[in-house]
């Protein structure tokens, strides 16, 4: 799940076509009532990831929504490459895929063009009890703009020989004792207790999360940089001191190389990623499977783990589709228990409801990452943020500026002027 907003010049260059087709549901199919034959003849286009629809889920769904509405469903499989323009060029057409999977970060991006319908009503209708964490991005501006569907975040991953090896019998529930296992595996192994790189900064947004802290501020009508915030300089310094356990470049990022890889090595105590980055590393060294496990990343005290930046994907639909009732029915159906309940247990994601986590309980990964996810969040839900993230990210730079010795203020104001400049892209 790759989780970049969408150029804002790209946003700001469609907003004015998306609004003039947008909504206008005349010929549409607003008289239409759910139950079988209700939409008899229609055909529901859904455009979602590779990867997101396993073949079980789609066959199961697909059966029950032709069932239940009379009408046909076709899932369209789209590919991350090239996917934000291709959405927003789909929502400025006259006729554009009915519902769409969006990514999480990116849903305020398209709200904010006017090509998303207003789901508000939906969900007080199923979405009572969904997740606040979760549920955020799809709310723009006050009204709902999509639903959320599907979910992962960080979890540590561990080399059991490694910690055992330490003389280590239990995995931490807290940050510090986190970091007693680390101290511990410096002093009895030759392993390096963590592999983590100077630029995970999808880590790095968990923590200020996990401090309460946000990476911007309203200055007048405008977005400017809080990383001078102390809660910010609070987040890098526990960042830092992970850090210090680690030999890994503190320039560059997980990808860089892949981390998953170096730890297959078997020569890393553990290193922070998506659960299937396990899979990576068993892919690069068979033996090293049978010695993998996963935790929670702890925080400050054993009832609460750390903040965590929430990757996944919401359905939306497209304010321009003229099904927009036979939309609303696939959407009751597909985010209703026992689908996303099937797509949690067949996927291993983290589904949009607590109380549905009981499905994950076959996939360790996806048992560790669910107890973070309430306290969860993400990258600034603005459009403005979009331009940030490009590279070079200068949060990334601003990271090793302190890993290298400057003070967490002194690195704040090293790039806040780059950061200002790029959230004004789309002012």
């Amino acid at each position: 799940m790759k989780r970049k907003l969408i150029a804002a010049i790209g946003i700001a260059g469609m907003i004015f076509s998306v609004v003039a087709c947008g909504g206008d549901d005349s010929d549409g199919d607003s008289g239409k009532k759910a139950g079988a034959d209700g939409f008899k003849g229609e055909t529901l286009t859904v455009w979602a990831m590779d990867g997101s629809t396993p073949p079980g889920w789609t066959k199961d769904l697909t059966a029950a929504f032709e069932k239940q509405t009379g009408a046909k469903l076709k899932f369209e499989t789209q590919q991350w490459n090239g996917i934000q323009q291709k959405i927003t060029t789909a929502l400025s057409e006259e006729n554009p895929p009915d519902v769409i999977e969006v990514g999480n970060t990116q849903t305020p991006a398209y709200a904010a063009t006017g090509g998303l319908a207003d789901l508000s009503a939906l969900k007080s209708e199923i979405g009572a009890d969904w997740t606040a964490a979760l549920n955020e991005s799809s709310v723009y501006d006050g009204k709902q703009y999509a639903a959320p569907w599907y979910f992962a975040n960080r979890v540590v991953i561990y080399n059991k020989k490694v910690w055992a090896d330490a003389g280590i019998k239990d995995t931490p529930k807290t940050r510090d004792e986190f970091f007693k296992d680390l101290q511990a595996i410096e002093k009895k192994t030759d392993a390096e207790p963590i592999y983590l790189p100077g630029q995970n900064w999808y880590f790095f947004d968990g923590l200020t999360i996990g401090q309460g802290a946000d990476l911007v501020k309203k200055d007048g009508d405008k977005y400017v940089s809080n990383l001078a915030d102390p809660k910010v300089a609070k987040a890098m310094e526990i960042y830092k001191e992970y850090q210090s356990y680690s030999k890994a470049p503190k320039d560059k990022d997980e990808a860089t190389p892949q981390q998953a890889e170096v730890f297959a090595k078997g020569k890393a105590g553990a290193f922070i990623g998506m659960g299937w980055e396990a899979g990576t590393a068993i892919a690069a060294n068979k033996d090293i499977e049978k010695n993998i496990g996963y935790f929670t990343i702890p925080g400050e005290t054993a009832d609460k783990p750390e903040g965590v930046f929430l990757g996944g994907s919401n359905f939306a639909v497209a304010a321009g589709s003229k099904k927009q009732e036979l939309a609303k029915e696939f959407l009751k159906l597909a985010l209703s228990d026992k689908f996303e309940g099937a797509l949690a247990k067949e996927n291993g994601v983290i589904p949009n409801k607590e109380s549905l986590q009981t499905n994950l309980s076959a996939n360790p990964a996806a048992v560790a990452a669910a107890p973070a996810a309430a306290g969860g969040g993400t990258t600034p839900l603005i459009p403005e943020w979009a331009a940030v993230e490009n590279a070079p990210n200068p949060i990334k730079t601003y990271m090793t500026a302190v890993l290298n010795g400057k003070s967490p203020a002194e690195a704040a104001k090293q790039v806040e002027a780059e950061i200002n400049k790029r959230l004004s892209q789309t002012s």
